[in-house]
């Protein structure tokens, strides 16, 4: 009885290995582009972007028409003199009071104001004592609102540029009313 075992299991081995192999038929591949792929050089140019809209592999990168990055609330003033002077008349955030985490915002102001600003708000940041600008006011000399201070950060002005890519939304407005509390320290 066991030898009947050891021969059946021996049959069924060699059964087995020839059944595998056919030099007559070739053997399947599946997804053969996996075992046998194109070489590419690297940096050369390809045509997997290309489209007939002539944007030379670029649409592939932009965002579809009409849709908006998670969270982006719009912001509706223009970056114009007239949208600046409105931004004034804007007294109160969107963010509530108590939601501001002035620990932070004042991280953030030392961050990205502060070399220019002054970590007091008076003007005197180190690019200006070491005169790599000049002419940056000290808070208590302008007339600001908390909403003017959001559009220069969103947009910049004068010489200083726009944070929006910097800073979210939020995080603007919690700069600008640490800046507002700094203004009233002055």
């Amino acid at each position: 009885m066991k030898s009947l075992f050891k021969t059946a299991f021996v049959l069924g081995i060699i059964v087995s290995l020839s059944s595998c192999k056919n030099d007559l038929k070739p053997n399947y591949q599946y997804m053969p582009n996996m075992y046998e792929s194109v070489g590419y050089e690297t940096y050369s140019e390809s045509d997997a972007f290309n489209s007939p809209t002539g944007l030379k592999g670029k649409e592939g990168q932009l965002p579809p028409a009409g849709t908006a990055k998670r969270g982006f609330v719009a912001y509706d003033i223009p970056n114009t003199t007239e949208g600046y002077n409105f931004s004034k008349t804007v007294v109160t955030s969107p963010l509530d009071g108590k939601a501001i985490d002035m620990k932070k915002a004042e991280e953030l102001y030392v961050i990205y104001c502060g070399i220019c600003h002054g970590t007091a708000g008076d003007g005197k940041g180190k690019l200006v004592t070491q005169e790599k600008f000049l002419g940056v006011p000290s808070y208590a000399d302008r007339q600001v609102s908390i909403g003017s201070i959001f559009h220069v950060q969103t947009y910049g002005l004068n010489s200083m540029g726009s944070y929006s890519n910097q800073l979210s939304q939020e995080e603007r407005w919690m700069v600008a009313a640490y800046v507002l509390e700094l203004k009233s320290k002055l």
